[in-house]
């Protein structure tokens, strides 16, 4: 019988899917240092999906807990943009559907853009979601917490079927609706964290719209928060429709 190829191995070794395959233990057995390579490789990769998969099952325990309580729909919340000093501030809502855990849900700070951006076309494909934005204009006149509290009610409101429970990141909302606020919950709730990726997604375009707008400033680099650039543009050509006028250091420059 001829021996297996390395290649031939390296082709078996990428359908393997699970660690405990008896097939790994018996390669592990050829000497060769191609096989061995090829071997740990696979052994790594499981061993990292494994993780993820434990991280994913971790995030599920507040919707989880809050299901045995009865709870059927549960939607998680949070917000994008209270800290910069242009663009509106803006919340998501999403309601998972069961079963889904896609791979690299976290935290949307945690995310490069590109897994991001695919995140969030699985995610508002698959899940319900909602959205709610609120402008800078309004951020002025009722300050930015009030403002990331509207932006959440509107995201819940605006959701195809209202939740019966609600888990919101920090904050809790003036809602009829039985709700946890979860410290840093964008990383420990699966519900959450896809909200949170909705939530800056869409702020995120909506400041690279805003930079064809008004160029000079950054916002698409910068979404807002307070750069070198944007300070020099500010410096350079002022306050646009787009800045917060109480956040220093725009509230001591002059107005266009």
């Amino acid at each position: 019988m001829c021996k297996e190829t390395i290649t031939q191995i390296k082709q078996q070794l990428a359908a393997v899917s699970s660690l405990e395959d008896k097939q790994l233990a018996q390669w592990e057995k050829d000497e060769r240092r191609g096989v061995q390579a090829a071997v740990k490789a696979c052994r790594r990769r499981l061993q990292r999906k494994k993780d993820e998969q434990e991280r994913l099952e971790q995030m599920m325990a507040y919707e989880r807990a809050a299901m045995k309580r009865g709870m059927q729909s549960i939607a998680g919340i949070d917000e994008a943009g209270r800290g910069p000093l242009a663009g509106p501030v803006v919340a998501a809502a999403c309601i998972l559907p069961d079963g889904f855990l896609p791979e690299g849900l976290n935290d949307s700070k945690k995310i490069k853009e590109s897994i991001r951006d695919e995140l969030y076309a699985l995610i508002v494909e698959k899940a319900a979601v909602g959205v709610g934005i609120v402008s800078a204009e309004e951020i002025d006149r009722i300050n930015i917490y009030e403002a990331a509290k509207k932006a959440m009610m509107l995201a819940v409101e605006s959701l195809p079927k209202q939740p019966d429970h609600l888990l919101v990141d920090a904050m809790t909302l003036p809602a009829a609706i039985s709700q946890e606020a979860i410290i840093k919950g964008d990383a420990k709730s699966a519900s959450i964290a896809a909200a949170s990726i909705i939530a800056k997604v869409t702020r995120d375009r909506l400041m690279k719209e805003y930079a064809a707008q008004f160029p000079g400033y950054g916002f698409e680099k910068n979404m807002g928060y307070g750069t070198k650039e944007h300070i020099e543009g500010l410096k350079q050509f002022g306050i646009t429709p787009q800045h917060r006028k109480t956040f220093a250091p725009v509230k001591d420059m002059h107005t266009l």
